[in-house]
């Protein structure tokens, strides 16, 4: 075999690999027109390479940004060195249809794509060679496991019954309050409201319509807050509700609109009806109380002197009247 059949053998096997691998492979000359277009490309594009030979790639694929695709272009002209783009950055340069078996629920092609300069016999950067590289299996993957921790960051903060926070995330929560009032001195209550006999509810009527009067309770109280208010179960039937930026007056107000319509309230299950009362303590912050855990002292006090007084009413402290 001569030698320039043997080299043109090996370009040919060249040419037939570059064509064939897993990866996008796409040659731009400085006008951006296609010069090169392999199997990949074609596989997922459904266009052919003849019909992209010369063609503008804007005009071929209107998803590529021009502003952006020509300012990373010329800078791999200029610098001749490679410029890369991820997924995370820009889920895809090329918008193909995701065809992963273990990933099917991918609307699209992830794509990680590499910007290559590739220089003439004279040492300038003459084309630019793209690289395509699909990774909607890596993508899909960690968009999956960020979205279970994030589900499980806030199942660890939730109490499952209520879907209020759980106390240990409620009590971080008033001790960043209480951190915060000390810088700013703003004003910021605190309300405490407990179900007034529940032990008789679960007595007379078991536990499962004692959880129903729970979540009654948990649904009021999410319904009256703002999206700044931060409420939680803090016991078994007590919660606990911090007013950000809410003066003892205002808070009183907040209380006792959310007593007397659980006052009004019927609670419903299966062919049971019960009416029930909450008891409830509310307390400003202010210098005297030195620590979060004293302020929450302060607003249980005032909860039980509501418990001590006949029950159904909103105390303050320090104590009013």
């Amino acid at each position: 075999m001569t030698l320039e059949k043997s080299q043109l053998n090996e370009l040919h096997w060249l040419m037939e690999m570059l064509h064939n691998i897993d990866v996008g492979l796409v040659v731009l000359d400085k006008e951006f027109t296609v010069q090169i277009f392999n199997g990949f490309m074609e596989n997922h594009s459904g266009l052919l390479p003849r019909e992209v030979k010369g063609q503008l790639i804007f005009d071929l694929f209107d998803e590529i940004p021009r502003d952006w695709f020509t300012r990373k272009a010329e800078s791999v002209f200029l610098l001749k060195n490679k410029a890369f783009t991820i997924w995370e950055q820009r889920p895809y340069l090329f918008k193909f249809d995701s065809y992963r078996p273990v990933t099917g629920s991918a609307d699209f092609m992830y794509q990680n794509t590499t910007f290559i300069p590739l220089l003439s016999s004279t040492g300038e950067v003459s084309h630019l060679c793209l690289l395509v590289y699909d990774v909607t299996d890596t993508a899909v993957h960690k968009q999956s496991l960020k979205k279970a921790n994030e589900e499980l960051a806030i199942l660890s903060q939730t109490d499952g019954l209520t879907q209020l926070f759980n106390r240990a995330h409620w009590d971080h929560c008033l001790l960043a309050e209480y951190k915060r009032w000390s810088r700013s001195q703003h004003s910021s209550s605190l309300v405490m409201l407990d179900i007034d006999h529940f032990k008789k509810i679960n007595d007379s009527y078991g536990h499962t319509v004692g959880d129903e009067v729970i979540r009654h309770i948990s649904g009021l109280i999410k319904h009256h807050v703002r999206e700044t208010d931060i409420c939680g179960r803090y016991g078994g039937e007590e919660f606990a509700i911090l007013l950000s930026d809410t003066s003892l007056k205002n808070a009183y107000v907040f209380a006792e609109r959310l007593r007397q319509e659980v006052a009004q309230a019927t609670v419903t299950y299966n062919d049971i009806d019960i009416n029930y009362t909450v008891s409830i303590g509310v307390a400003e912050i202010e210098a005297s109380i030195k620590s979060h855990g004293a302020w929450l002292e302060c607003a249980d006090a005032a909860l039980y002197r509501s418990k001590e007084t006949g029950r159904n009413k909103t105390s303050l402290h320090p104590k009013q009247g």
